[in-house]
């Protein structure tokens, strides 16, 4: 079984990619003789999940799970695993996705994810409000905000980074960075949104750019009107050579929202 974070499996990919046929093709038959890959720690994106399914012959195993609740939804390991989805609730995970008040959403629409289950935690430990403020009725309030496609769950971001609410719209940033990486000059990208006056947040983009490539912002505006809404595609980016992470490879968004 081997076990890493989306940044890792990126990383391989460009070394595989680098390699030479020799080279790539004992790779390939030394990652056949796995029973298991699994991704976690932060989303994955689908290009880097089809990518080492090329590569490798392997579909990812994502999931979802924190401290709190230890793991709560997975991807089958027996059966179909959608990519950009952390799949299903495990047996006695109970979940529901609400809004702003606490009410459940309709099915594909993006709300928070509450939990409830014997595995949540009781409490944190000599923090009474904090243990409060994260349960309502018995509900762990997880901070992750989600949609559920024909029962599987998929991850649109933290509340507190990943959602961006820019002229009455509240926008999913992982929805926007897993466009971008799909244009052809792009390598990998982080989105957030910046405060402003007059909009709430602007879009904003740090971008790594492909070796030996340049991408200006017209260009990307006019790229991403055939793929995105126009209050989604960024209003201003910054072209960077790393994004700031954490050791469990997880970008930090307020660091990020500090190059602008």
């Amino acid at each position: 079984v081997f076990m890493a974070v989306p940044t890792v499996y990126s990383r391989l990919i460009a070394r595989h990619e680098e390699s030479t046929p020799l080279d790539k093709e004992n790779q390939k038959k030394a990652l056949s003789q796995f029973r298991l890959m699994v991704s976690g720690s932060a989303a994955l994106p689908v290009p880097i999940f089809e990518k080492w399914r090329a590569i490798s012959g392997h579909d990812l195993l994502e999931r979802y799970g924190m401290t709190e609740i230890g793991m709560a939804l997975s991807n089958p390991y027996v059966g179909e695993r959608r990519p950009g989805t952390v799949g299903q609730p495990f047996p006695g995970v109970d979940t529901k996705v609400v809004d702003e008040n606490g009410l459940d959403v309709p099915s594909g629409e993006a709300g928070e994810l509450w939990v409830r289950g014997s595995m949540v935690f009781k409490e944190y430990f000599n923090q009474s409000q904090e243990t409060a403020q994260a349960f309502h009725d018995g509900w762990f309030k997880t901070g992750d905000v989600v949609c559920v496609e024909d029962g599987y769950y998929r991850i649109m971001g933290r509340q507190s980074v990943d959602i961006i609410k820019s002229g009455g719209y509240k926008i999913s940033a992982l929805e926007i960075e897993a466009i971008l990486r799909r244009h052809p000059a792009v390598a990998d990208c982080a989105v957030v949104g910046i405060e402003d006056p007059e909009w709430g947040e602007r879009v904003s983009g740090a971008l790594i750019l492909q070796n030996g490539l340049s991408l200006s912002l017209e260009e990307l505006r006019e790229w991403a009107k055939e793929h995105l809404a126009h209050y989604k595609i960024p209003s201003q980016i910054q072209i960077v050579q790393n994004l700031p992470r954490n050791v469990l490879g997880k970008v930090l968004k307020p660091k990020v929202k500090e190059l602008f």
